[in-house]
């Protein structure tokens, strides 16, 4: 209700004022996601785990900037020198205090069966330069197709990903610089990974050939962490 797309389907800003008003909905629902135990959870295939993680994650990353909103232009802001927003354990689930970073680290990543790096491109760190945040829940009996639709989404923003056809360089986000691990180890590359999408993200049939063949080099780059709120 109060996540809205730009006019390409590309990226969702929030609107924090309204869930500020709603706000007694949302603590409902973390309420709800806490009172999941370890045993009911592992009963859970695969995707429904994920899906539930990603959506504590991004419930979680709202709860959080609404303890200081609207008094804060980025996450960042809710860290100091030697502390981050994201290491913050703040709130129980599966039956421990938790922190963001443990829900995408531990939970997420650092499950063995974890095998997607598509991942990266659904949970939101509340910051322009991050993936949208999806106007509808995750859920494991659609998980794969969202997956794919936020990635596609994402790599199509001119704004944060562009080709330049006379270099060969393929400028995109931070994402891939920082969790390379991810890419390399589970989707062949970085470079790899983006070929994949060459013809669904809307380029000129000359620069998707080049982008399928892998025949390009990477640029990172910088990452906007302005808050994602709307205007």
């Amino acid at each position: 209700q109060h996540v809205h797309w730009n006019t390409a389907g590309s990226a969702t800003t929030v609107n924090y004022d309204g869930i500020v008003k709603d706000h007694a909905k949302l603590s409902l629902y973390l309420k709800s996601l806490s009172q999941v135990s370890q045993q009911e959870y592992s009963r859970w295939p695969l995707n429904e785990q994920q899906a539930f993680l990603i959506n504590a994650y991004n419930a979680y990353t709202v709860e959080l900037i609404l303890t200081r909103y609207p008094n804060l232009e980025s996450i960042k802001d809710l860290g100091g020198i030697f502390s981050s927003p994201w290491k913050k354990a703040f709130f129980s689930l599966l039956g421990q205090q938790r922190s963001l970073d443990s829900i995408e680290h531990s939970l997420l990543r650092g499950d063995k069966r974890y095998k997607d790096p598509r991942i990266h491109f659904a949970v939101n760190c509340a910051s322009i330069g991050c993936p949208a945040l999806r106007d509808e829940a995750s859920l494991g009996n659609k998980l794969e197709l969202q997956l794919d639709d936020q990635t596609i989404r994402f790599l199509s923003d001119k704004t944060r990903n562009r080709f330049n056809a006379k270099t060969d360089i393929f400028q995109t986000s931070k994402i891939f610089y920082w969790y390379a691990e991810d890419f390399d180890k589970y989707a062949g590359g970085s470079k790899v990974f983006i070929a994949r999408y060459a013809d669904k993200i809307k380029l000129p049939a000359s620069e998707a050939s080049t982008m399928r063949q892998a025949k390009f080099a990477i640029e990172y780059n910088d990452y906007d962490w302005s808050l994602n709120k709307t205007k």
